[in-house]
């Protein structure tokens, strides 16, 4: 083919600037929706506006966001755990048996976090060690740790627990600043730094974007997915501890079709979901965003079901979007 015959490329006059590429990156698009929410919830009733409304709105997603954070990690490197509300369950269930045999809150909180990372290293196990896809262990972990909840309570429930242990899902560090947002916003903290400003955080990019690479370049990636497998369950658990102290009870119920949610506001914070690619900051965004829009849609009257309607949607649109973009993107080439 001749040069004449090329067809000619357009090469732009210069390089986006580092601030046009954050204007134009998905969470500062996430943080303008965030914003646009706030003002619709503010102008939709006249109680959002009220500082205990807004505090209460922040345990729509603190616990589910702890996850997230684990979740996001694991996302990029490849996995995915379907099992974590089931971890809750069962979590908070050893939990209430831990109480009825007398064990105090210091004793609590460690069989609930101790129970998360085993039931962690249980799924990290069959997937590093004998090969098996996640999303198929997870799935079947998510109906065997469910279900030895069930077989332990049946359609009974655990009360009475330690009056201190309730500070964990009730209590307030500051005014109207639960110890939930704290914990919440330390881990946003951790996480952040652990996959932005870490060679682990590396490795799990690398492990995303191509196993078979990070493994000739040296990187144990069994030992990096067993790990973020253990700080899945580890969150999952710490979750459990305050959903639990929370609510005041543990039933085999507990955190039913929270794992959907989960798995939403990761991919909604613009982690790919086949891998390779996400952020810590996305997901903290995604998280206020969910918050807010269930909370002004309770403030509303609006029925649950319509809620988790809501949210499956947001998911299929959320991971459908990119594909469109880029059919689109092509038929315009």
């Amino acid at each position: 083919m001749s040069m004449s015959q090329t067809t000619p490329r357009h090469i732009p006059d210069r390089l986006r600037s580092p601030m046009q590429a954050r204007l134009m990156s998905w969470e500062s698009l996430l943080l303008a929706v965030a914003v646009g929410i706030f003002i619709l919830n503010t102008l939709a009733s006249p109680y959002f506006l009220d500082a205990w409304n807004l505090s209460d709105a922040t345990f729509n997603f603190t616990e589910k966001a702890m996850i997230a954070f684990a979740m996001a990690l694991l996302i990029i490197a490849g996995e995915i755990d379907l099992s974590v509300a089931s971890i809750i369950a069962l979590a908070s269930t050893a939990m209430g048996v831990a109480m009825e045999m007398g064990a105090g809150t210091p004793v609590l909180v460690l069989v609930g976090l101790a129970t998360g990372m085993l039931c962690g290293a249980f799924n990290g196990a069959l997937v590093t060690k004998l090969g098996l896809p996640s999303i198929v262990v997870t799935i079947g972990t998510m109906s065997l740790f469910r279900g030895l909840s069930y077989i332990i309570l049946g359609d009974g429930a655990f009360r009475g627990y330690p009056a201190d242990f309730a500070w964990f899902g009730q209590g307030y560090v500051f005014w109207v600043i639960s110890v939930e947002f704290v914990i919440f916003a330390l881990l946003a903290v951790v996480f952040g730094l652990l996959l932005h400003k870490t060679s682990f955080g590396r490795t799990v990019y690398a492990v995303g974007n191509n196993p078979t690479g990070a493994l000739f370049s040296g990187i144990r990636v069994d030992r990096v997915k067993m790990i973020l497998f253990l700080l899945t369950g580890l969150m999952s658990g710490l979750a459990a501890v305050c959903l639990t102290s929370r609510l005041g009870s543990t039933r085999p119920s507990i955190a039913s079709g929270m794992e959907l949610e989960v798995v939403t506001m990761v991919v909604l914070g613009g982690v790919n979901i086949l891998g390779g690619s996400g952020s810590i900051p996305g997901v903290v965004i995604a998280a206020f965003v969910m918050g807010l829009v269930t909370f002004g849609l309770g403030l509303l009257n609006v029925p649950g079901i319509v809620m988790s309607i809501f949210i499956g949607l947001l998911l299929i649109g959320v991971i459908a979007l990119p594909r469109l973009w880029s059919m689109w993107r092509k038929k315009r080439v």
